[in-house]
Order: C-alpha cells, then sequence, then structure tokens
C-alpha cells in the first residue's frame, strides 16, 4: 500500500496490525531514518531491546538472504511482537523481500530504510502494491509543514517562537529533517529560561554570517547598487571569505534570476524556489528580477564562470577578479 504524504507521520506512530514490513525511503535521509524509528518505537518502545529488535544491514541481507526469514520469524524470550530494521536496502533486494512478503512469516514487523527510489523502482513498487506491506516517502519538508515542525518542537520545550523568527528560521532550515532537529534542539537549549525565541536568537544560532554578507553582495551587484556593493565586498574579505566561494554563490543567485524570469510569473516562480528566498530579501529579489532580461542575465553568468576560470588557473589575487566581476555586473544593472 502506499501511505500518503498527509498520513504518514500518523501511520508511523500507529501502523496497522495486518502491515509485516514498511519501506521508509526518499531524499530526506534525516525523515527516513526519524519514520523508521517512530515505526520500530511503536512496537518495541525501548529499541535497546536486544530480546525484541534486530538490526541487519545491506551486506547481511546480501551474505546471508535467510537471515531476515529467521529474525522475522523469533520469538522474543520476554514475549511481545518483535521488530527488525534493515537499513541501506536496494533494488538489487526485491526479490527477496518480494518472497518474505508474499509467505508473511513470524510476526515480526519488518521495518526497511532505503534512499531515493524512482517511481519505475522494483523494491518501491512491491512494497506499494503489496497487501501487508507499506510504502512511505520521505521528502523534504514543505514550508507550512517546517515551520509546524519548529513550532511543535519548541512548544515541548515550553517555549513559543515570534513570526518573524519563526519565517527566519523556516528559510534557513528544511534540507533534512536530521538536521532540521538538531538545529532546533541548539535553539531550545539557547532560549533556554525564556518564554519565546526571537528573531535575534534564531540569528544568533541558526544565521551564517558570511553567507549572510554573501546574499547582500548578490542583491548588491543585482540591484546595480555600487556602494552598498564595495561595502559589502569590503566586509566579505575581511572575514577571509573564498573568493571562489563568492562567484559560486552569485552564480547560484543569478542563476534563481534566470529561473524566476523566464517563468513569467515571478511570484509564483519565487514560491517554488527551494531552499525559498529569505523573507527579508524577497522584495529586492523581485525587483531584481524585473530589472534583468534572459540575454543579460546569460551574460552575468557567462562572466562569472570565466572568473572563477581565471581564479583557478591564473596567478591573479582572486578577491580583484571576483571584485571586478560583480562591479561590472552592477554596471549592467545600472544599465538596464
Amino acid at each position: 500500500m502506499i501511505v500518503k504524504s498527509h498520513e504518514a507521520d500518523r501511520f508511523a506512530a500507529k501502523p496497522p496490525d495486518k502491515i509485516s514490513a514498511a519501506l521508509v525511503y526518499g531524499p530526506d535521509q534525516g525523515l527516513v531514518h526519524e519514520r523508521a524509528e517512530t515505526l520500530a518505537k511503536a512496537i518495541v518502545p525501548d529499541l535497546n531491546d536486544a530480546f525484541r529488535v534486530s538490526d541487519l544491514d545491506e551486506q547481511t541481507l546480501s551474505s546471508d538472504p535467510a537471515r531476515l526469514f529467521d529474525e522475522a520469524a523469533a520469538l522474543s524470550m520476554l514475549g511481545g511482537r518483535r521488530v527488525v530494521r534493515v537499513r541501506g536496502a536496494g533494488n538489487v533486494h526485491a526479490k527477496l523481500f518480494e518472497d518474505f512478503l508474499e509467505t508473511g512469516k513470524g510476526e515480526a514487523l519488518v521495518v526497511v530504510e532505503a534512499g531515493d527510489l524512482a517511481k519505475n523502482s522494483a523494491l518501491r513498487g512491491l512494497f506499494e502494491k503489496a497487501d501487508n506491506g507499506a510504502a512511505i516517502a520521505c521528502y523534504s519538508d514543505s514550508v507550512e509543514g517546517l515551520a509546524s515542525v519548529v513550532r511543535t518542537a519548541l512548544k515541548a520545550e515550553g517555549i513559543a517562537i515570534a513570526p518573524d523568527a519563526l519565517d527566519d528560521a523556516v528559510s534557513r532550515l528544511g534540507a533534512d529533517r536530521g538536521v532540521t532537529r538538531r538545529e532546533i534542539e541548539k535553539l531550545a537549549l539557547y532560549a533556554h529560561g525564556q518564554k519565546s525565541v526571537s528573531l535575534q536568537d534564531v540569528r544568533a544560532v541558526l544565521g551564517d554570517e558570511s553567507e549572510i554578507r554573501a546574499e547582500e553582495v548578490c542583491d548588491a551587484a543585482g540591484e546595480g547598487d555600487v556602494k552598498r556593493l564595495d561595502h559589502a565586498l569590503s566586509r566579505l574579505w575581511a572575514g577571509d571569505q573564498s573568493p571562489i566561494a563568492v562567484i559560486r554563490m552569485a552564480m547560484g543567485h543569478f542563476q534563481k534570476l534566470l529561473a524566476a524570469n523566464a517563468g513569467g510569473n515571478i511570484d509564483a516562480a519565487m514560491k517554488r524556489m527551494w531552499p525559498p528566498i529569505h523573507f527579508s530579501r524577497a522584495a529586492s529579489f523581485k525587483a531584481q528580477a524585473g530589472r534583468w532580461s534572459e540575454d543579460k542575465l546569460g551574460d552575468a553568468l557567462d562572466l562569472l564562470l570565466e572568473t572563477e576560470t581565471l581564479c583557478k588557473t591564473t596567478g591573479v589575487p582572486g578577491e580583484a577578479v571576483c571584485a571586478r566581476a560583480l562591479f561590472n555586473i552592477a554596471a549592467m544593472a545600472r544599465a538596464r
């Protein structure tokens, strides 16, 4: 059976008795691990219980396939349903799990963790079609979902979060649920003793100062604000930021502008972007997208690519050629 995204957390917390095995897969490996652990804890609250929990890896499955059947059929010495955790499964194991789901031997719940699987994946298709199997996809959190994760986690610690602080936190998180959880834990620890998390708290814990300054450089160049660009670059170089890192970030920025410009509807294009444009930069980004044509954006990207090559293949000072390219781009923006 296919477990829909909005039902995944509820399903993991209370899997149906008829399910013999569940496949948890997707690009967000932090969320894969989290949901697999929730499934296992729904059966065995203490995952350190060696009598009721067994762990198998990819190598064990490949070298000793019968071990899966043996562990699933084993009985706990102290009673209670067992859990068999399988990590690193792939399409090469599809036939093994097909045989297991067909025989249905044992009462244990087999929880299978896998990476990102295509729609035509043999392993994914097998679990989606099986009556006693379940396939749970784990994709990166949406903005709304991520906001809920942050609020809920902080609420569990007795801490609220201000709306602007929540927006800022969401803009900095979301690629991996595991990383998100760790960052929220850091934030909760930092705000211990407070009633609410402020925007300053979020920026103190989650903010990367060099990244914020590099974003300011990109926006200044895209707006054609030469004075602001000069000041922002001076602060970057004072912080020993790598010129190549700045160039690559600028390339990513102008590629996003190109995507927004090509779509016709800039607002709609911005909503689809991930990670999202930080709310404090949204107005500037929209203005830049309206200022630049697709042809000029292509010219800016070509210039940045040439500049990266110069930094890597010649002895010229990287800061100088990076600054020259960005000032030229700012001049292009001013010329419109």
